[in-house]
């Protein structure tokens, strides 16, 4: 579903509007057609000022409804702004994340009671709902969320009407990985790594024992092509489980660790490699060249290749010309698009990137 500005629901013009396929998957870009031209970078200064009006307007000028929007799009606004992303509920404007935590009903926001754990509490278990346009549509999305949302182990949450921590959730994630049948484990490690130590191992309900760096070692070993939005997710997952480690001051030595390091590298390289002269990324990301013309394609790959950027690098590689070119870039679509209505997935990724610039790049 595309988020609308709240002032355009009063427009009676036509517009059309190329978005990006349909509402659970991503685009997958077509052949480049030309270099574009070439766009220099704007100052510090100036590129702060423009981020933060360009987040405050998406904030506040697109607006969604519990009546109208499903958890697919809710999640994804709170991927972006966390406890601050507001929601219309019954004619109110709440924080969406207070309002699920309190046990709000949303489509798609689907949950079951998982297994008695070993401290005797019950878990709690996600509905998984691959490929729509309401509920969760990777392992461990929800969870992914609402840990960069900044919620604590011992936060509650109530599902129909049971209260819950987020310690239940966690613990029933980590028992049900063999049952990802698909193997990605994207936004497991995202979940794991902003809860857990990098060397935790555990025993999962079929009796094997799994810890982060098999989770690791798995994600850098799938073809990026063949991977959701690109394979961004992945290597954004693989980026914040590399963060944790050096976080830890743990030795980087094994040769799981390394390869994840040497592709996140190599993959940075390569988005700036091919990047645009308009300051936009490939849009065939991290595969060959690749331009579009196309404001909704422009935000789907440049917005999930900027938010992986800004995970991964430092602040001074941050500021580098090539990403503040990418950064100026991306504002002014969100500014050309600010009156349409846009597919929430690449909207709000694309948010969510210049959130995290905004924090490591520009702070004052």
């Amino acid at each position: 579903m595309k988020i609308t500005p709240k002032f355009y629901k009063y427009r009676r013009q036509i517009v059309i509007v190329f978005y990006i396929g349909a509402l659970g998957g991503c685009y997958r870009p077509s052949s480049p057609t030309s270099l574009g031209k070439f766009t220099s970078s704007p100052t510090i200064e100036k590129l702060r000022t423009r981020v933060d009006l360009v987040l405050a307007s998406v904030r506040e000028q697109r607006e969604l409804n519990v009546d109208v929007h499903a958890a697919w799009q809710v999640l994804h606004g709170m991927l972006a702004y966390g406890r601050d992303f507001p929601l219309r509920v019954q004619g109110n404007e709440v924080s969406a994340v207070d309002y699920l935590l309190e046990g709000g009903r949303l489509n798609g926001w689907q949950f079951s009671p998982g297994d008695r754990l070993d401290n005797g509490r019950i878990g709690l278990r996600a509905a998984l709902d691959p490929g729509s346009s309401r509920g969760q549509g990777h392992a461990d999305q929800w969870l992914a969320v609402l840990a960069q949302c900044g919620l604590p182990l011992e936060q509650t949450l109530r599902v129909q009407g049971a209260e819950y921590r987020i310690e239940d959730y966690l613990a029933q994630v980590q028992r049900d990985l063999p049952h990802n049948a698909e193997e990605e484990w994207s936004w497991t490690l995202i979940a794991l790594t902003r809860y857990l130590p990098t060397d935790t191992e555990w025993e999962a309900q079929d009796g094997s024992t799994w810890n982060i760096e098999r989770l690791v070692t798995s994600e850098t070993q799938q073809a990026l092509s063949a991977s959701a939005c690109g394979g961004t997710h992945r290597l954004i997952g693989i980026s914040m489980a590399l963060d944790q480690r050096r976080s830890e001051k743990a030795k980087m030595t094994s040769s799981s660790w390394g390869a994840a390091e040497r592709l996140v590298r190599e993959s940075a390289r390569l988005a700036r490699d091919f990047q645009n002269m308009d300051g936009s990324f490939s849009t065939n990301y991290f595969q060959r060249p690749g331009i579009s013309s196309d404001s909704a394609q422009i935000l789907a790959t440049t917005g999930h290749t900027l938010e992986f950027l800004a995970l991964s690098l430092s602040p001074e590689e941050l500021r580098e010309e090539w990403v503040l070119r990418a950064v100026q870039r991306l504002c002014e679509v969100l500014e050309e698009t600010q009156e349409l209505p846009l597919e929430c997935g690449a909207l709000y990724h694309a948010v969510h990137g210049l959130v995290i610039f905004r924090q490591k790049a520009l702070a004052l």
